[in-house]
């Protein structure tokens, strides 16, 4: 189901058929550094993924991870997307993709076209979350007018996790 456009690219919902791409961003070499590694090295394995996480997602909460198309030539590129986490209490912002497509604004791109989504769903604060160091991301995160609040600990082997967030005003009459 689309979701949203931006000048360059085109945001959807999850699939299923979405299991091949979903396996190769989980295990790029920046999402084993940055975000973590899933375990997920099979199609099937992607599938179940996919199935209990943003497909279950989506259909509870009506958002979930996105996939990020560009548009000129329809090559998918990565994901975006708000995910609720059960050890944050706000809505998270998140997102990886290929390595191919980094430095080209692709990720600024796509997180500010889904925090203008979160403000129409309604949500009045969405989070972030970055590991120390991941300066690529914090850039991002502060270019689409996030502002860090803290290091919190998301677990008891966690050295520190890097909160941002950004808080919207009333939505405003069409």
């Amino acid at each position: 189901m689309h979701v949203l456009d931006t000048a360059r690219l085109r945001l959807r919902t999850l699939t299923l058929d979405d299991a091949g791409i979903y396996l190769q961003v989980m295990n790029t070499p920046l999402f084993h550094r940055w975000i973590g590694d899933r375990q997920i090295r099979t199609e099937a394995q992607a599938r179940e993924a996919l199935a209990v996480g943003p497909l279950t997602m989506q259909s509870m909460r009506g958002y979930s991870l996105y996939l990020v198309e560009r548009k000129r030539d329809d090559a998918v590129i990565g994901m975006c997307g708000l995910i609720k986490r059960e050890t944050l209490q706000d809505v998270d912002l998140g997102y990886a993709y290929l390595p191919d497509y980094a430095g080209q604004g692709y990720a600024t791109e796509a997180a500010a076209g889904v925090l203008a989504h979160a403000r129409r769903l309604g949500l009045r604060r969405v989070v972030a979350i970055t590991s120390p160091g991941n300066d690529a991301s914090d850039a991002v995160l502060r270019k689409v007018g996030m502002r860090f609040e803290k290091i919190l600990k998301l677990t008891a082997e966690d050295k520190g996790t890097q909160l941002f967030a950004i808080e919207f005003g009333p939505a405003r009459d069409a």
